[in-house]
C-alpha cells in the first residue's frame, strides 16, 4: 500500500494576521504579568496605576451609565461590533486545518542508474484527455490519490444514459493511461456537473 504524507492547507495571510495577534496578546500578557509581580514586590499601586492605566480605565469603564451613550454612539459601537464579528469570523474559517493527501510523484521503475518517476499532474491530465474523448463529456478533472484516479465530470447533452456515460468515460480513462504506458490504475468517475439545459435528459 502506498504510503502518502497528510499536509493541511493554509491561507498565508491569515496565518501572518493571526501570528501578530498572537503576538500582540502575548505581549499584553507579559506587560499587565509584570504588573502583577510589581505588586508582589510592594511596588506602590500609585506607580503601577501609571505605568499601566489599569485603575484609571477600569474607574472609567465601571462608571459608565445607559445615559452616557447616545444614538450615535451605539451605532458606532453596532458597527464595530459587526465589523470585527466579519473579520475574526473569516479569520477563524480560514485558520481551520484542512487535511488532505499529498501527492508524491508515481515511480514505474527503478534502474541500475536511477529511477523513472511521473508526475501526479502528468497521470491526471492522462485520465482527463481520456474521459473527454466520450463525446458527452464537457468537462474533466481527475487527481491521484494514494491508489486510484479519481475523475470528476461535467456532462452535456447526454446522447446516452448517464450511466453508460460514466462507464464510457471510465474505460476511456483506462484506455489512456495504458495507452501511456501508465499503470492501470482503478480509475473512479464521479458526475460533477451537468447543463441545467439538459436535466431532464440526465434524468
Amino acid at each position: 500500500m502506498l504510503r502518502q504524507r497528510l499536509t493541511l492547507k493554509g491561507t498565508p495571510l491569515a496565518d501572518v494576521v493571526s501570528r501578530v495577534l498572537v503576538v500582540l496578546l502575548a505581549l499584553g500578557l507579559i506587560w499587565y504579568g509584570a504588573m502583577l509581580v510589581a505588586l508582589a514586590f510592594k511596588v506602590s499601586s500609585e506607580m503601577v496605576n501609571t505605568l499601566s492605566g489599569y485603575r484609571d480605565a477600569y474607574d472609567y469603564l465601571a462608571g459608565l451609565k445607559p445615559g452616557d451613550f447616545d444614538g450615535s454612539t451605539r451605532l458606532a459601537i453596532a458597527a464595530a461590533g459587526l465589523i470585527c464579528a466579519g473579520l475574526f469570523g473569516s479569520l477563524a474559517w480560514r485558520l481551520l486545518p484542512r487535511p488532505h493527501w499529498s501527492r508524491t510523484a508515481l515511480r514505474l521503475r527503478d534502474e541500475a542508474d536511477g529511477t523513472v518517476e511521473v508526475a501526479p499532474r502528468a497521470v491526471e491530465r492522462a485520465a482527463e484527455l481520456g474521459a473527454l474523448q466520450t463525446p458527452s463529456i464537457t468537462a474533466a478533472r481527475a487527481r491521484l490519490t494514494q491508489e486510484e484516479v479519481t475523475l470528476d465530470v461535467g456532462v452535456g447533452s447526454a446522447s446516452l444514459p448517464v450511466a453508460d456515460t460514466l462507464s464510457d468515460a471510465q474505460a476511456r480513462a483506462r484506455a489512456a493511461l495504458a495507452q501511456h504506458q501508465l499503470p492501470t490504475l482503478p480509475v473512479s468517475v464521479t458526475l460533477a456537473q451537468f447543463d441545467r439545459k439538459n436535466r431532464r435528459e440526465l434524468q
